[in-house]
């Protein structure tokens, strides 16, 4: 069985990259890799370029509070991204859809790859799934994948330091 590589897994890689930026085009395709993605060629500063310019089209949609506003930055980075979807077993792992042009480089591939798994994530799960930590000092971004939908921290130890500033904002005289 196949899983999508366009829904979860992308919007994590997304806001992993997005959270901390790579140095370089060696850490990004690094990333990639640790990620799951199986990298046709080298990476060059020219796909770091693209998947900059990816990652600050992708935070426009995190940052979207509303819904139609977030469907308009999608459908502008799907415009400007993706191919017709096709099937595909490179590498032979496996049939299976890629909506971009065969032997894209890197960049443009992540800058397919975010938009269209950004659009099955929001369809998918909802359109407020995705967001910054609640957290104010915090600005990490994060996918939400829960089962209820309800995620509000990037992780448990924000979200148990923000419970102990309540009670202690409320337990003060």
């Amino acid at each position: 069985m196949h899983l999508n590589p366009y829904g979860e897994d992308a919007v994590n890689l997304a806001a992993d990259l997005a959270n901390r930026r790579p140095a370089d085009a060696g850490e990004l395709a690094d990333r990639c890799r640790a990620a799951g993605l199986v990298l046709e060629r080298p990476a060059t500063p020219q796909d770091l370029d693209r998947t900059r310019v990816a990652l600050a089209a992708w935070e426009k949609i995190v940052d979207a509070t509303a819904g139609r506003e977030r469907a308009e930055l999608v459908n502008r980075m799907l415009a400007a991204a993706a191919a017709h979807p096709r099937l595909t077993d490179h590498a032979d792992s496996g049939w299976h859809l890629h909506y971009r042009d065969d032997r894209q480089p890197l960049g443009s591939m992540l800058f397919s790859l975010f938009s269209v798994g950004t659009a099955l994530h929001l369809a998918g799960r909802g359109m407020h799934r995705l967001g910054r930590c609640a957290v104010t000092e915090c600005t990490t971004i994060f996918a939400d994948t829960s089962r209820t939908g309800r995620r509000r921290y990037c992780t448990q130890r924000c979200a148990n330091r923000d419970a102990v500033r309540r009670h202690r904002a409320r337990a003060a005289p």
